[in-house]
C-alpha cells in the first residue's frame, strides 16, 4: 500500500487505496489519442483497421506473480492446461518434475497443501546470512580477511536493516497514536450526530453541522478523502479498517525483522534456498493465498474481449499460465529462475514479472534462466518498479543486465508507468535513460481481481502486462516473427513524446523523451504494421 503526500504532510501515514476514482475510462489503455483524447496505446484501434477478418495462433503468456483466480468469469478458457497431466492422481504424468501441474506450479506452496502467504524481505535474508561474519567487525581494516567487498555490502544492509526498523516504528507510533484516535473519534461523533450506522462521503459532504466541533471533524474528514483521492463510495468504516489492517501489517514487518526470516521456508517448503539444483518442491496450488495483483495483470492481458463483461484484455487469443514466486515480500532469485525455466519447458513465448526488490544475491541464477529463454525464442517484460527513482543508478531486479560480464539481454523489456492524461507519467514509476526501456499505461487501470470482481490498480505492475499483452498479440497474428523481431515492432514503434513532465520522485521538468530508452509510450497500431513489413519482407 502506497502513502500519500497529504498525511507525510500531517507527520501522518495514510494508505491510497487500489481503487481511486475513476478520472480515466475503463479500458483507456487501450484507446487511441486521436481518437479518444487518451494517451492509450491504440489496441482497439489495431483490432478495427489491422487485424479484422485475419486468423490469430494462440500464444501462451506465463504470468509470474502471487497466483491467479483461474475461475474468474472474464478469464473462462484464457487459462493454460497441462494437457499432458491428469488432474489430481498424484503422479507426475509428463515427467517434468512436477506432480499434477495442471494450470500452472506454486513455487512457494509445501507439499502438504501449506503456502508461503507473506515471505521475508530479502535484505533481512542477507543481513541475517552475514549478521554471524560481521557484527563483531568494527572497521574495514578488520575486515580485510573476511572480503572486504561483502563487508561493504553487510554495512549496506545494516544501514538498511536500522532505516527500515526506525521507518517501522515511526509508522506503527503514528497511526496508533495519532492518525487512529482521531478519525475514530470523528467516525464515532459524526455517526451520532446524523444517526447513521455507516458513513460515505455524500453523507459528510452534505452535512450542515452547527456545532462547531462537529464543523471541523467534518472538514478533517473530507480531507481525508480528498487529498487522498479515496474514492467517494468508500465508507470511513472502510477507511479505518484499511488502516487497522496497515498498522497491523506494519506489526507484523516489526516482529519479522526479529526472527529467522528463513524459519518459515524450512518449516512449509522444506528445500535448501541456496541449492538451485534442489528444484523439485511446490505444489500446483496457484490461486493459493490473496491473488489480487496476479489477478489483475491476467485481465489486463487477457480477459475476454467484447463480451460486455467488466473490461477488455488486449489479447484475443491468449492462454494465462499461472506461476505463483511471488507474495506479501521480496521474491526469491531460486523461485523466480525455477519459475522463468517453468514457463519456457511448458510453452510459454511471453513472461509477464510484475515484481522486484532491491537485492538480489542469486541473480546468476535469474540470469541463467534469462539466457535459457533467450534460446528458446521466449521474450522477457519486467516492471521497472514504483520507488520514483532513477534506475540508471539505483538497479531494481530483476533486470537486463548479467552480473558476470555486465552485457544486456535481449529478450528482456522493462516498462514504466505512464497516465491517461497530459501529465503523462506516474508519479511513482521509476525511469532511467539506459535501463527503462518504454513506458505503457500504468495508472487508474480496471482489470479482475478474484471473485468475479473488477476493480483500479495503479503500478509498473500494470504498465508490464499491457506490453506483455501486446507482445502476444503481435505473435499471435505473426507466429513466425523470432522473439527479437518482436522486440523491434513493441520499441521502435514507441509514440515519441517531447512534452516536459514532471520527474517522477522531483519537482524538476525534463521532457517525458529523456525517462526511457525509447522515449515513449508503446503503441499496438504501429507495432503491428511493423510486424506487417517485416512479415512480408522475410
Amino acid at each position: 500500500m502506497r502513502f500519500s503526500n497529504f498525511f507525510i504532510f500531517l507527520l501522518f501515514a495514510s494508505p491510497v487505496f487500489s481503487q481511486k476514482n475513476n478520472s480515466s475510462p475503463t479500458n483507456w489503455q487501450l484507446m487511441d489519442l486521436q481518437k479518444d483524447s487518451v494517451y492509450g496505446t491504440s489496441v482497439n484501434k489495431a483490432y478495427e483497421e489491422l487485424l479484422k477478418g485475419k486468423k490469430s495462433h494462440q500464444i501462451i503468456v506465463a504470468v509470474i506473480d502471487v497466483g491467479v483466480d483461474t475461475v474468474h468469469e472474464d478469464l473462462k478458457g484464457h487459462i493454460w492446461t497441462n494437457t499432458k497431466e491428469i488432474p489430481d492422481n498424484g503422479i507426475d504424468d509428463d515427467g517434468n518434475g512436477y506432480a499434477d501441474d495442471v494450470h500452472g506450479w506454486n513455487f512457494l506452496g509445501g507439499k502438504d497443501g501449506r503456502n508461503i502467504l507473506i515471505e521475508s524481505y530479502e535484505s533481512d535474508r542477507e543481513f541475517s546470512r552475514l549478521q554471524p561474519l560481521y557484527v563483531s567487525v568494527r572497521d574495514s581494516g578488520n575486515a580485510k580477511s573476511l572480503r572486504l567487498m561483502q563487508y561493504d555490502y553487510w554495512l549496506q544492509l545494516k544501514k538498511v536493516h536500522v532505516r527500515d526498523s526506525l521507518k517501522i516504528k515511526a509508522t506503527i507510533d503514528l497511526y496508533s497514536r495519532l492518525y487512529l484516535p482521531p478519525i475514530l473519534h470523528e467516525d464515532s461523533m459524526l455517526r451520532k450526530s446524523l444517526a447513521k450506522d455507516t458513513l460515505y462521503y455524500s453523507d459528510i459532504e452534505n452535512m450542515k453541522p452547527q456545532d462547531s466541533a462537529i464543523a471541523k471533524m467534518r472538514m478533517a474528514v473530507l480531507g481525508i478523502y480528498q487529498f487522498d483521492d479515496i474514492p467517494h463510495n468508500f465508507s470511513l468504516e472502510s477507511i479505518i479498517a484499511e488502516v487497522n489492517e496497515e498498522l497491523e501489517n506494519a506489526k507484523g514487518r516489526m516482529h519479522a525483522l526479529s526472527i529467522d526470516p528463513n524459519a518459515q521456508r524450512r518449516d512449509i517448503i522444506g528445500d535448501d534456498p541456496e541449492n538451485i539444483n534442489d528444484n523439485k518442491y511446490g505444489n500446483n496450488d496457484v490461486s493459493a493465498g490473496h491473488q489480487d495483483h496476479g489477478t489483475h495483470v491476467a485481465g489486463i492481458i487477457a480477459a475476454i474481449r467484447g463480451n460486455r463483461m467488466g473490461m477488455d484484455g488486449i489479447t484475443d487469443n491468449v492462454l494465462i499460465m499461472p506461476i505463483r514466486a511471488s507474495c506479501d515480500g521480496d521474491e526469491r532469485d531460486k523461485d523466480v529462475a525455477l519459475a522463468i525455466r517453468y514457463a519456457v519447458d511448458n510453452g510459454a513465448k511471453v513472461i509477464n514479472m510484475s515484481f522486484g526488490k532491491p537485492f538480489s544475491p542469486g541473480k546468476e541464477w535469474v540470469d541463467d534462466a534469462v539466457r535459457y529463454a533467450a534460446k528458446k525464442g521466449v521474450l522477457l517484460i519486467h516492471g521497472a518498479g514504483n520507488d520514483g527513482i532513477d534506475s540508471d543508478t539505483i538497479p531494481f531486479y530483476p533486470n537486463a543486465y548479467f552480473k558476470s560480464n555486465g552485457e544486456i539481454a535481449d529478450n528482456f523489456i522493462t516498462v514504466g508507468a505512464s497516465r491517461s492524461d497530459s501529465l503523462l507519467v506516474a508519479y511513482f514509476s521509476d525511469y532511467g535513460k539506459t535501463v527503462v526501456d518504454i513506458f505503457a499505461p500504468g495508472v487508474d487501470i480496471y482489470s479482475t481481481i478474484p471473485g468475479n470482481k473488477y476493480e483500479m490498480k495503479s503500478g509498473t505492475s500494470m504498465a508490464t502486462p499491457v506490453v506483455s499483452g501486446i507482445a502476444a498479440l503481435i505473435w499471435s497474428y505473426y507466429p513466425t516473427l523470432t522473439y527479437k523481431q518482436v522486440k523491434y515492432c513493441i520499441e521502435s514503434s514507441a509514440t515519441p513524446i517531447n512534452t516536459l513532465v514532471k520527474k517522477p520522485g522531483r519537482n524538476e521538468k525534463v521532457p517525458f523523451s529523456s525517462l526511457s530508452r525509447t522515449g515513449g509510450i508503446v503503441n499496438a497500431y504501429k507495432a503491428i504494421l511493423i510486424a506487417e513489413q517485416i512479415s512480408k519482407n522475410k
